[in-house]
């Protein structure tokens, strides 16, 4: 699969904001790590984040990296020098994604579209398809398999979302009732598979088969090197 970001359009008027945490050892990816160890799992993680990077550094419209630590704002401009960085908010993960929707609202951008690092299957046509979306709808939301939310994008404030059902597989329907009721129009994109345990793994390692984008095909590799290939068996 060969994707390439479009480089006008709806693209250029989105500004696409990756939300994460500094991978390091026993912070973050806890089931993960739970299955397959504290270091395996951050290694990983680091694989994930390059996905995402990969994906704003080839991004048409403005880029947006917004770690969950102040001490990591450094580490993120050095990693992406053209993206803009805004340290997330304290709260849960509902009040830090209005916090950070609200702040660059004020600052200018208009279209705004939310990724994590988790969801590497996430492919440039989805977030193209967001930008499209936005011409015509409100919000756009790419659920995840499990039931989640892989990118949720919008053209206006969203509406409270502190006491949705974050990383639960109720998420994705929450979410878009909590749109429906606040009168937005939804359009509801392709999904992706994220990862959560070492069963997501080997059905990663199948949709990145065939992914020529240089950090997925690294990502690919690390899972065949430890044993989670599409083919092997737990």
């Amino acid at each position: 699969m060969s994707e390439s970001l479009a480089s006008d359009g709806p693209a250029a008027r989105l500004t696409l904001v990756l939300v994460f945490k500094r991978p390091r050892p026993g912070y973050g990816k806890q089931r993960l790590a739970a299955e397959i160890g504290a270091e395996a799992a951050c290694t990983l993680a680091r694989h994930f984040l390059d996905c995402a990077l990969e994906d704003l550094e080839h991004w048409a419209g403005p880029v947006v990296l917004a770690p969950a630590s102040a001490s990591d704002v450094a580490w993120a401009a050095q990693r992406l020098p053209r993206a803009t960085v805004r340290v997330q908010a304290p709260g849960n993960l509902g009040e830090r994604l209005v916090a950070l929707d609200q702040d660059l609202r004020a600052a200018g951008h208009a279209r705004l579209a939310f990724i994590g690092s988790d969801a590497p299957a996430l492919g440039a046509g989805q977030i193209e398809g967001a930008a499209a979306a936005l011409e015509s709808h409100e919000v756009a939301i790419a659920p995840a398999a499990d039931g989640g939310v892989v990118l949720m994008a919008a053209r206006q404030s969203w509406p409270p979302l502190a006491g949705l059902p974050w990383s639960t597989a109720a998420l994705g329907e929450a979410l878009t009732a909590r749109c429906a009721a606040a009168g937005l129009s939804i359009a509801r994109l392709p999904g992706a598979a994220d990862v959560d345990t070492a069963a997501d793994l080997r059905v990663l390692a199948g949709d990145l088969r065939g992914d020529l984008r240089p950090a997925r095909r690294a990502l690919g590799r690390a899972l065949e090197t430890m044993g989670f290939g599409p083919g092997d068996v737990a």
